[in-house]
């Protein structure tokens, strides 16, 4: 989905980027309540009515599209019958029907197109856009995209916009990847991947330009710990625009924060960590 800059002509429109999806006629629209869920707000807020999460709240109604990540109906082919916007997700989402009836939603590769096929399979299948099969199975250099850490887990990597995992080599009973972080890691050979990059690849590039349609997306403003007093965040206070008076940057709760590493030294899947990421990847 390309995006759409604007002339200066209001202060709104200056720098901002807006994606352009394609509209979809209302005679092609294919609503399935069963992959419909309601998706209520809690405004940041707990079962106790706490906020655990800041500068959540508002937002616009939207329905939440129950997306099949695992995609588990093996060597049973599915037609693509639409190519969707999901409010929930930064990806679009292709709703399949596959030669049993069943339409399920599955996430949508760039390039996908209307009529299109894809198969899931334990076998070895060709390396079509959209189709899964175990990572033992795809060629070094292909991308591929919602991949399994577990066998049989269901995908978990690379599944926002643009989003892409590439395979770099076999070793054994291990697969080397490299995931969008840049970080390479071994995963097991029977892990399911899907072929292709993930769509809406000019994501990044959008520039929202109002504070209003931030807020319609269900957020709050967020405000500077050093605009607060001393009582309310360890940035406060002050005269004028001085530092905040700390050796390291700190949370509202005191804690260490920007750049602090948060991961265990002893977690036992450090092990399958060959490089860690570069902080400079783009």
């Amino acid at each position: 989905m390309p995006v759409k800059l604007y002339q200066p002509t209001t202060p709104g429109r200056r720098h901002a980027g807006i994606l352009v999806r394609p509209k979809i006629k209302r005679q092609d629209r294919i609503k399935v309540k069963s992959l419909l869920q309601a998706n209520p707000f809690s405004g940041g807020r707990n079962n106790q009515g706490k906020i655990t999460t800041r500068n959540r709240g508002g937002g616009v109604k939207r329905l939440l599209r129950l997306v099949d990540f695992k995609q588990d109906k093996f060597d049973v082919p599915a037609r693509v019958l639409t190519i969707e916007y999901d409010p929930s997700r930064t990806a679009a989402v292709a709703l399949v029907q596959y030669a049993d009836g069943e339409k399920r939603y599955v996430l949508a590769p760039d390039d996908l197109k209307l009529g299109g096929q894809v198969l899931s399979s334990h076998k070895q299948i060709p390396l079509q856009l959209g189709n899964r099969l175990p990572l033992k199975y795809i060629p070094a250099g292909l991308y591929i995209h919602n991949v399994e850490l577990v066998p049989g887990g269901g995908g978990i990597l690379a599944r926002s916009a643009g989003s892409w995992m590439q395979v770099l080599s076999q070793d054994g009973d291990w697969i080397r990847v490299k995931v969008p972080s840049s970080e390479v890691r071994l995963l097991s050979k029977d892990c399911l991947a899907s072929i292709g990059q993930l769509s809406n690849i000019d994501h990044s590039n959008v520039r929202l330009g109002l504070a209003g349609r931030r807020r319609r997306k269900g957020f709050k403003p967020h405000v500077r710990g050093k605009a607060m007093n001393p009582v309310d965040h360890p940035h406060g206070g002050g005269e004028g625009h001085n530092p905040i008076g700390l050796k390291h940057p700190k949370t509202p709760w005191g804690k260490p924060a920007l750049g602090v590493k948060t991961r265990s030294q002893t977690k036992w899947t450090n092990k399958f960590i060959v490089a860690r990421r570069n902080r400079n990847y783009s």
